[in-house]
């Protein structure tokens, strides 16, 4: 007999699961099978061995258990604490002057035109489209000044599957272009319009030191940087700052204090030659940094522990069109033996490898004929 009253069952895998925990960074989990709930909850991750007791208990029948190929795994969804998405328009390209100068060529002219709906939405379908193809089942955006296009953001995100967090900027200082600035009432009414619908506080901090130094030109009463944030009620456990390459021993203490995270952001720090964040310095203050921790969401995403939402992604080293050469032998022991080859799972792969993505336990890739 069943026992009663368990929950429906919306996926049962049976195969490998990868992910990481506290005390583990990689944990490769061979031949489990895996519930989940019509709720998108994982209800259990046991032994293959353990078929019959759950079966039992939650009333599966063998037919209704995927088995996945030797060669494939699930590991958990990926993460982005920072995308700009009206950046997504130039993405792989304007990437040849320091920070301030991007601004002013590129980077406001191109925000200046989310005033436009219709080109709002087409950037920012592509943008949630290509990140969820990518494996980011949760994503933290940056949009423009304009409340409306922003909004049309988090539709979209909603529309497509993808957990996010949407945030609208807010900007009444644009010397270097001043055409795309808010006047101070403007950004104070429109901002209570969007938090009205949603909230989380997202900015940067210490990018750069020409960033850092004109801050202090801007604020001569203020101690430092994060003091700005911090004296305007700015710095709590719901905020995110992005890059803090500048942060000092003082202003890290504070971040901790208050619960606050750090986003690193490695590739733009490179790119635009802004400097390098000391993360092992961050970590060493108990400064949350990236990732899940940094939104709060430890505690239901992250990896395939009982009771968290199942955000996974199929992975398929040996899919039809892989960039991965794969070789006789590649797969005759511990599939963990392949996963554990740096060079060639996460250097070498890319979306081509990724099969299916799942945000809340429902498949949101392949996108279905709807979206």
């Amino acid at each position: 007999m069943c026992a009663a009253r368990m929950p429906p069952l919306a996926h049962i895998f049976r195969g490998t699961f990868v992910h990481s925990t506290w005390t583990c960074p990689m944990e490769v989990l061979r031949d489990r099978l895996l519930g989940v709930s019509d709720s998108g909850k994982i209800l259990f991750l046991e032994e293959a061995s353990q078929q019959e007791k759950l079966a039992k208990e939650w009333c599966f029948k063998p037919c209704e258990i995927r088995e996945l190929s030797h060669h494939e795994f699930f590991m958990p969804g990926l993460v982005d604490t920072h995308i700009h998405a009206p950046q997504y328009s130039f993405a792989g390209s304007n990437v040849d002057l320091p920070r301030l100068e991007w601004l002013t060529k590129y980077t406001f002219p191109t925000e200046h035109k989310f005033q436009s709906i219709d080109f709002a939405e087409e950037v920012y379908t592509r943008v949630v489209r290509r990140t969820l193809k990518n494996g980011t089942t949760t994503a933290c955006y940056f949009g423009t000044i304009h409340t409306d296009s922003s909004l049309l953001l988090a539709e979209i995100t909603d529309k497509f599957g993808q957990r996010a967090f949407v945030g609208k900027i807010c900007m009444d200082l644009n010397d270097l272009v001043p055409e795309y600035k808010e006047t101070t009432e403007e950004s104070i009414k429109e901002t209570e319009r969007f938090v009205s619908e949603m909230l989380q506080r997202n900015s940067h901090i210490s990018e750069n030191r020409d960033e850092v130094k004109a801050v202090e030109n801007l604020y001569p009463g203020y101690k430092n940087y994060t003091d700005v944030y911090d004296k305007n009620n700015l710095l709590t456990n719901k905020t995110v700052m992005a890059h803090g390459c500048y942060l000092s021993e003082e202003e890290l203490d504070v971040f901790r204090e208050r619960g606050a995270s750090i986003s690193h952001c490695p590739n733009s720090n490179l790119s635009l030659s802004s400097g390098l964040l000391n993360v092992p310095e961050v970590l060493k203050h108990g400064v949350k940094t990236g990732l899940g921790t940094a939104l709060g969401l430890d505690r239901e995403i992250g990896n395939f522990e009982v009771g968290k939402e199942f955000d996974a992604l199929l992975i398929n080293p040996k899919a039809s069109d892989s960039p991965i050469d794969l070789f006789y032998g590649d797969f005759i022991g511990e599939i963990s033996e392949v996963i554990n080859n740096d060079s060639l799972m996460l250097l070498s792969g890319d979306d081509r490898n990724i099969e299916e993505v799942y945000v809340g336990g429902k498949q949101v890739v392949p996108f279905s004929s709807s979206v």
